[in-house]
C-alpha cells in the first residue's frame, strides 16, 4: 500500500515543497527512512540527521525548510510531530479494516452490562454485571472490566488491561488484616487510551475517576480513590497509591511513584523514577531522585546523607557560640 503526498496535503494540510505525485510506501525515523519512506524532524538536536537522511519526504517546521528542501521533498508544519501524529492516523486508517464481528465469541459478557453497538470487545474479555461502555471504545484480548465500573466514548484498553479489581485496604486487627471492602467503582471519560497490563483499582466508598484524555502507558498502578485529571499522561511503571489527586495536564514519567492522599496541580511534570512525598501545588517541573553513580562513590555519598541531621545540629550549635562571642565582645 502507500499514500501520495498529495494525497497527504489534501487531508492535513501543510505546504509541500516536492512531488505530489510521489508515493509513500511506509513511515520512519530520519536515521533509518529509505527513498519510498516519510519521516520527521520535531526537535533541533536531530538536525544532523537531516542532511544525510535517504526519506523521500521529511515533514519539518519552517525553520528547517531550506535545508529539507535542498535533500529533497519535505512538508512544512508549525508542529511537525503532531503533524506525523496525524500521519500515523491517516495511515492506519488506509489499512485494510478489521470485518464487521464486533465482539470476539470468546469475550465473557455479563447480560446486564451496557455495550454500545459501535464498541469492540476482544478475545477472553471478562465484562461484569453493571458496567458501562461507550461508542467507538475498543478492549484489546484479555481486559477485564469488574462490576458496575463505566468506560466512556473512543477508549482503548491494551491486552491485559484489569479496571476494578479490589483496592488494597486492610485494617490491622491484633496482628493480623481485616479485609475493609472496596463499594466504589472506576469512572473512565471519553478518549481515554489505557496500556497492557495497567490495573485501575476500585474506590473504597466513592470512586476512583480518570477524566477524558488521560493517556496510561503500560504496567501502571493507579490505587484505589485516585482521580487523575484531564489530559494527564503516564509512562510505564507509574505507581500511584490511593486517594491521590493529580491535576489537568500531568506529566508523570516512566518508573515514578506518587504517594497516597497527595494533590499535584495542574501542569506539574514529574520525572523519570522520582518518588513524589509531598503535595505540589504549583506548575512545574520537579525531580526527586538519587543521581546514580559508581557504587562505591554512591555508597559514601549515602553515608553522608546519613549523618546530615547530626552535622546540622552542629552547626546550629557553633552558629550560636559565634553569635554569643559577637555578643560579648
Amino acid at each position: 500500500m502507500g499514500l501520495r503526498l498529495g494525497s497527504i496535503i489534501a487531508a492535513l494540510g501543510g505546504e509541500l515543497h516536492g512531488d505530489p505525485d510521489l508515493v509513500i510506501e511506509g513511515l520512519a525515523p530520519l536515521a533509518s527512512a529509505t527513498g519510498g519512506q516519510l519521516s520527521f524532524l520535531s526537535h533541533p538536536k536531530y538536525q544532523n540527521q537531516l542532511a544525510a537522511s535517504q526519506a523521500g519526504c521529511v515533514i519539518v517546521s519552517g525553520q528547517f525548510q531550506v535545508p529539507a528542501s535542498e535533500r529533497g521533498a519535505c512538508i512544512v508544519s508549525d508542529q511537525p510531530y503532531l503533524y506525523f501524529a496525524r500521519v500515523t492516523q491517516l495511515w492506519k486508517k488506509s489499512l485494510p479494516q478489521p470485518g464487521a464481528l464486533r465482539i470476539h465469541p470468546s469475550a465473557v459478557i455479563d447480560p446486564l452490562a451496557s455495550i454500545h453497538p459501535s464498541a469492540r470487545i476482544g478475545a477472553l474479555c471478562v465484562i461484569e454485571r453493571g458496567v458501562c461502555i461507550g461508542a467507538d471504545t475498543e478492549l484489546k484480548s484479555r481486559v477485564t472490566v469488574a462490576e458496575n465500573c463505566q468506560i466512556g466514548a473512543r477508549c482503548l484498553l491494551h491486552s491485559g488491561v484489569v479496571i476494578g479489581a479490589d483496592g488494597f485496604g486492610f485494617a490491622p486487627n491484633d496482628g493480623t488484616w481485616e479485609k475493609i471492602e472496596q463499594l466504589g467503582a472506576v469512572v473512565i471519560g471519553n478518549d481515554v487510551e489505557i496500556g497492557a497490563n495497567t490495573c485501575i483499582d476500585r474506590g473504597a466508598l466513592q470512586n476512583t475517576v480518570i477524566e477524558d484524555g488521560v493517556k496510561l502507558d503500560n504496567l501502571i498502578q493507579i490505587g484505589h480513590n485516585v482521580r487523575l485529571g484531564q489530559h494527564t499522561a503516564m509512562a510505564g511503571c507509574v505507581g500511584v497509591a490511593g486517594s491521590a489527586n493529580i491535576g489537568a495536564h500531568c506529566t508523570v514519567g516512566g518508573g515514578a511513584i506518587v504517594l497516597g492522599h497527595l494533590t499535584l496541580a495542574e501542569g506539574v511534570n514529574i520525572s523519570a523514577a522520582s518518588v513524589v512525598t509531598r503535595s505540589i501545588h504549583k506548575p512545574g517541573t520537579y525531580t526527586g531522585m538519587f543521581p546514580i553513580d559508581d557504587n562505591a562513590a554512591w555508597e559514601k555519598n549515602a553515608a553522608v546523607l546519613k549523618q546530615l541531621a547530626g552535622l546540622r545540629e552542629r552547626l546550629r550549635a557553633l552558629e550560636a557560640q559565634v553569635n554569643t562571642l559577637k555578643n560579648s565582645t
